[in-house]
């Protein structure tokens, strides 16, 4: 029996033989054209002619998985419209190599500049840089889309596997995946979570033809692969399975019902989303609205902000999606460990005590003004909630008011039509939670940020692997600060939520209720799970 480690992307147990998958990337030498000319032209042709591929797959996954899987080609499409994408391609047909080579080593270069930064959704896309560069270099090479074909029920074991690859497999026969790269944010992730099977990814194996056929466990809880398992262990296993089964069919039964204690509590359970297609899987797990919406997505893996257009439009559908349920997009909080470029941060050697988040908006007004303009023409879409974060001072949260306020009333003069948008502020430092009182003076709700409370309060790096035991959100002075704030809240008239880690933790759903805490909002997966947990609290 041998045990490998990987990291989970969805729960479950699946029972099989590997089929070991290798695929076969493309590459192109590095040879000049004969006729720049003409290998432009090849060059732009085969990018058509992927788009074409990519509009079919999109309608194969929206028949078959639903909008916000189908999303993930349609993205693909935009990459290939991207100008950094094509402006860098095209530097290197100016270079007069061909146009082979011209999509092989621009996208390589452009993945790996995805892959090296700090933000993990970022690195993630690497990927979907790789998989249309080898969809345009196949076009270019006149060769088919490699498909893998199972021969029976089998759990599919590869370096990594692209969304396209991911879309096709057999759904009747695949038991679950397992790759050795990947990210739990990539497209292929959100396609494993869809077709609701067990999936490892970034797994600490080495890829060996001995693999082949063998009979393993995949454990989602555990994130682990287990390869010829003893009969004990399977058996386990095996009732570990049923179980799980059992329970995710009970679950499905609490759609439609209320977040209510056996006394008569109630609390709102709200999802967190990083991207306008995550709001589906919201919906789906039927939360009660968006507790968080990170518009980071829109600024970073780019050369310049996104426009007031663009902005509006992505924050419309969301607006739109949830129709009559609440929506709280957190403005825009980048920092020196989310680069973008054209930031032009400074390194810093601790960049989450530094320039970030509403620091920024607050120095760069033209930023923060396109993004509170885009939010407030799309409020009359839906029941919208803009929410600030790293605030420190009541002077912040004053300043930020003067000029929503001055936005408001610029579009008002120029006749478009506007909600009544909430304004609240995240308590994501002690700071914040001494001085909610002053706060809840100032805004319409508050919501804690627990990851960053945690380690703003404990002076404890959460990304510091040595520090895990002490960084602990569940620490006595992290919840006292969450019961000052809650009390403050409530004194003044104003809901508070919760929409760190710790919003998820069922060990503390009973005392966050008993708080009087209005809202937690948790990864669209635990939704149903805090649910039960709360309708089962006395």
């Amino acid at each position: 029996m041998k045990t490998y480690r990987g990291k989970s992307v969805m729960q479950g147990i699946a029972v099989g033989r590997i089929y070991l998958h290798r695929r076969e990337d493309y590459h192109a030498a590095a040879q000049k054209a004969s006729d720049p000319e003409a290998e432009r032209a090849r060059f732009f042709a085969a990018v058509e002619e992927a788009k074409a591929e990519l509009t079919q797959l999109y309608d194969e996954a929206l028949a078959g998985m639903g909008e916000e899987q189908a999303q993930i080609f349609e993205i693909h499409r935009m990459l290939l419209e991207d100008d950094y994408y094509l402006g860098a391609v095209s530097a290197k047909l100016s270079e007069g190599y061909q146009a082979a080579y011209a999509v092989d080593s621009a996208g390589k270069g452009f993945a790996a500049m995805l892959a090296g930064m700090e933000d993990e959704y970022m690195r993630s896309r690497a990927a979907d840089i790789e998989d249309i560069s080898q969809r345009v270099l196949r076009a270019l090479l006149k060769l088919p889309e490699e498909e893998i074909h199972l021969e029976g029920p089998a759990v599919l074991v590869a370096d990594d596997l692209t969304p396209s690859e991911t879309l096709k497999l057999d759904k009747k026969k695949i038991l679950a995946f397992v790759t050795v790269k990947g990210s739990v944010n990539s497209h292929t992730a959100i396609l494993a979570r869809s077709m609701d099977i067990p999936a490892l990814v970034n797994t600490e194996l080495s890829l060996s033809d001995s693999l082949q056929g063998k009979n393993c466990v995949v454990d989602g809880f555990a994130g682990e692969l287990i390869v010829e398992p003893g009969e004990a262990l399977l058996a386990r296993m095996l009732a570990k399975k049923e179980a799980w089964e059992a329970d995710t069919l009970t679950l499905e039964q609490l759609k439609g019902q209320e977040n209510i204690t056996k006394s008569g509590k109630k609390i709102h359970i709200f999802a967190n989303i990083g991207s306008v297609e995550d709001a589906e899987a919201a919906l789906r797990s039927d939360a009660g609205g968006i507790g968080l919406f990170r518009s980071e997505f829109l600024y970073l893996g780019r050369e310049s902000a996104p426009a007031e257009e663009e902005q509006f439009a992505a924050y419309r559908a969301v607006l739109e999606k949830l129709g009559e349920k609440k929506v709280v997009i957190r403005t825009l909080d980048i920092g020196a460990d989310k680069r973008a470029d054209y930031f032009q941060l400074d390194e810093e050697e601790n960049p989450a005590l530094g320039y970030r988040g509403i620091r920024i908006c607050l120095d760069r007004e033209d930023i923060f003004v396109t993004q509170l303009r885009a939010l407030y023409r799309a409020s009359s879409y839906g029941k919208l909630a803009i929410m600030f974060p790293m605030i420190v001072s009541v002077e912040e949260v004053q300043q930020i008011r003067r000029i929503a306020e001055k936005v408001r009333e610029d579009l008002l003069r120029e006749g478009y039509v506007l909600g009544e948008p909430e304004l609240g502020v995240m308590i994501e430092t002690p700071a914040a939670a001494v001085l909610s009182d002053r706060l809840a003076q100032e805004v319409d709700f508050f919501s804690i940020g627990t990851n960053d409370l945690t380690q703003y309060t404990l002076a404890a790096d959460r990304e510091n692997q040595k520090l895990e035991k002490i960084c602990d959100a569940r620490h006595e002075a992290v919840i006292r600060l969450i019961e000052l704030t809650v009390k403050n809240a409530h004194e003044a008239g104003i809901w508070v939520g919760i929409c760190g880690e710790l919003a998820a933790d069922e060990m503390l759903t009973e005392r966050f209720v008993e708080l009087g805490v209005d809202e937690l909002s948790v990864p669209p997966s635990a939704v149903l799970r805090l649910r039960r947990a709360v309708r089962q609290l006395p």
